[in-house]
This record gives structure tokens, C-alpha cells and sequence, in this order.
């Protein structure tokens, strides 16, 4: 058999993909046998951003981010978390300092993000192909058809651009994105805030510090309503579900609407290749999750490979598998707490709600119950 093109085939240009080809080639002899396939964003046109999302990115993650040289120049600092529910007593506040680190994380832009990992990915030594493949199909090698041309390689690491098949859950919401200016900030502060109808955060934006980007959770039809307003209206509509903390919250940016939904599949797909970031799940928004579980799927799958990539001429899949089998517990508790926060928390049961102003009580009273949530959601686990 002749030998493939490539040892590693990573599909999806996105911040996980890109991650995952740099923690790679710094475990690689020869960078040059690890292909990253897909497109470069596109450059964004002077004084617009062309996604305008910004990227809750725990602690953890910026370590990882920044061990790779792709940390971005602009971020803000998330030092506390405040957890309120709207109409119900009780709430939590999450320091930095209780989980001795110096920063719960920063919030950055996507744009920015996505720009610093092509950076050093254009630096690294891996091989660009700038068109996205059609499905791997599993084998020995494992085969991409990009364009007119067959491509083999031992391995086809799947990042994005495929959505995950097997779990599956419809939220009834969609997410409200735009950027907001408070006349009251509070420096490193963030909030998520549980309503009847969905979560709703206000993080510290990279822009400004009297600047705040909003996730707003709620269903079709009131999104809808949102989209509709003036400036005006839609801020008196979010104070009205936010409250005074932050005192006059008015709109300056755009505004962009997205459902929400979860999908999870299996990390394996067959022989040689393994999905990982938004190809092995998407996640609700609460908490922020979704791209700082991707980034650990990335760091812990070129652990496992870097034995491998000494002796490549081996079998890759019990590499694969060993990491799926230790992403398990992860992506498990993750996956379970984005998914019951926003169903429980949105609940009619008035009893419920009870509970969980309740439960919020208990753990801003208790550091020993709120200390692993918080460690959780601060880095997961990688081990």
C-alpha cells in the first residue's frame, strides 16, 4: 500500500480545528504530514466585524490559547460571575479569588480569535489546503475526496462543519445577540441571569469597559418582538428583564438571532477518524460552554496521538480510542449541566422556581458545594 499523503487529515478551519492543528505540530516530528482543510476567514472589512460574536473563554482555555501564541491583543476580564433568578430571592456570586486563580476568564472576539490561530497556523509548519473535503470515509487510510483529487491519510479529525448525529434537543429559544452600554459598569464583572423564558448574560466586551455582550435566551415569537424595536424600546425591554445592576442599559450594536438546539454524536465515526469540537456537539449558550469543551477536546486528542506521530506507520485506532474513552466524563457533565440549566431554571412550576432560588442561596452560603460546579465550568476536566 502506498503511503499516504498525510498522517493527519484535520477538517474545519474554526477556532477547534485550528487549535487542534497547532497543539499537534508542536508533538509532531515532521509538522509537514498534518493537513488543516478549509477556507481562511475571510478579512474583515475596516470598522466591521464580520461575525459579530464574542467568546466567553475560561481560564483553562486561555492557558491552552496562549501556549500556542494565538492568544488575541483585545480581551476583558471576567473576575466574577453573578447568578440571579428574575422575580425569585437568591443568588450566587462566583470570585476568582475562591478558586485561587487570577481570572475566571476573558471574553474576546471571534473574529480576533479566529485570526490569531490562522496566524499560527500560517507559522507552524503544517500543510494548508484551502477548500473544505467532502465526508472522510473510514478505513486504513482513511480517504477525503477534495475537489477532483482522491486524498488519503491515516488519520481524519472532523472539527466543524458537520452536524453531530445522536442526541438531540429542541430548547424552544433562540439566542439575541448585541452589544449594550451600561451608564453604571461593574469592571470584571459578569451576569447570568435565569428568567422565565431563558437565560439572559450581560459579559464584559473587549471594546469598552462601560460595554457589555448580550445572550439573550428567549422564545421565537418574543425574539421576534426584539428584532422589531427601536434602540429605545429594546433597552427598556431589557432592563425591564435585567434589572438596575448595572444601571441605564441601552443598544449600540447590531443585532443578530440564532435558535438554539443540542446535538451530541459519538466522538469515533470509524476506522481513523474522530470528531471533536462542534462536530462531536453543540450546546445551549448558558454558561458558555460550547467552545471551551471544544478546546479540550482538541488539547486531550493530540495527547493521545503524540505517541503515535513518533511511529505513524502503527495503528492509529487505539489512539482514537483511548480518547474517547477519557473525553467521556467531560463532555458527559457538560453536556448535562448546559442541558438541565435552561429547561429547569425556565420551568411554570412555581415550586421549582422555589428550589432554585433556593439553590442559589445555598451555594453563595457554601463554597464547599459551589467550589466543583465552579471548577468545572472554570476548566472542565482534562484529565
Amino acid at each position: 500500500m502506498a503511503t499516504p499523503a498525510y498522517d493527519i487529515a484535520i477538517i474545519g478551519t474554526g477556532p477547534v480545528g485550528c487549535a487542534l492543528a497547532l497543539c499537534l505540530a508542536r508533538r509532531a516530528p515532521d509538522p509537514g504530514r498534518i493537513a488543516l482543510l478549509g477556507p481562511e476567514p475571510a478579512p474583515c472589512a475596516e470598522g466591521r466585524s464580520v461575525d459579530p460574536r464574542t467568546l466567553a473563554l475560561n481560564h483553562g482555555s486561555r492557558a491552552l490559547l496562549e501556549s500556542l501564541d494565538a492568544w488575541p491583543a483585545h480581551a476583558a476580564e471576567i473576575l466574577t460571575v453573578h447568578v440571579s433568578q428574575a422575580g425569585h430571592l437568591g443568588r450566587t456570586l462566583i470570585d476568582h479569588h475562591d478558586l485561587g486563580v487570577p481570572r475566571l476568564g476573558c471574553v474576546v472576539s471571534y473574529d480576533e480569535v479566529l485570526a490569531a490561530l490562522h496566524a499560527a497556523a500560517r507559522a507552524s509548519g503544517i500543510e494548508r489546503i484551502l477548500e473544505r473535503p467532502g465526508r472522510p470515509r473510514p478505513g486504513r487510510p482513511v480517504r477525503l475526496r477534495v475537489g477532483d483529487l482522491d486524498l488519503d491519510a491515516r488519520a481524519a479529525l472532523v472539527s466543524d462543519g458537520e452536524r453531530p448525529r445522536g442526541l438531540h434537543r429542541e430548547y424552544g429559544q433562540h439566542a439575541v445577540l448585541s452589544t449594550i452600554r451600561a451608564s453604571r459598569p461593574i469592571p470584571g464583572r459578569a451576569f447570568e441571569r435565569f428568567t422565565r423564558h431563558g437565560p439572559l448574560a450581560l459579559l464584559p466586551h473587549p471594546d469598552g469597559g462601560d460595554l457589555y455582550s448580550l445572550v439573550w435566551c428567549v422564545p421565537p415569537d418574543r425574539a421576534r418582538a426584539l428584532e422589531a424595536l427601536d434602540d429605545d424600546a429594546f433597552g427598556a425591554a431589557l432592563q425591564q428583564a435585567f434589572g438596575q445592576r448595572l444601571g441605564a442599559l441601552g443598544k449600540i450594536g447590531a443585532m443578530h438571532v440564532f435558535p438554539l438546539s443540542m446535538h451530541a454524536g459519538p466522538a469515533l465515526r470509524g476506522t481513523g477518524v474522530a470528531s471533536v469540537g462542534n462536530a462531536a456537539q453543540t450546546l445551549h449558550p448558558v454558561a458558555g460552554q460550547g467552545l471551551n469543551l471544544g478546546l479540550r477536546d482538541a488539547a486531550q486528542l493530540a495527547d493521545a496521538l503524540a505517541p503515535w506521530l513518533a511511529r505513524p506507520d502503527e495503528d492509529v485506532q487505539p489512539a482514537l480510542e483511548r480518547f474517547a474513552s477519557r473525553r467521556r466524563i467531560d463532555r458527559g457533565l457538560t453536556l448535562a449541566v448546559t442541558d438541565t440549566l435552561p429547561r429547569v431554571f425556565a420551568t411554570g412550576n412555581p415550586l421549582l422556581r422555589h428550589l432554585c432560588g433556593a439553590a442559589l442561596a445555598a451555594l453563595d452560603l457554601a463554597p464547599a458545594l459551589r467550589a466543583p460546579l465552579a471548577r468545572h465550568l472554570l476548566q472542565g476536566q482534562r484529565h
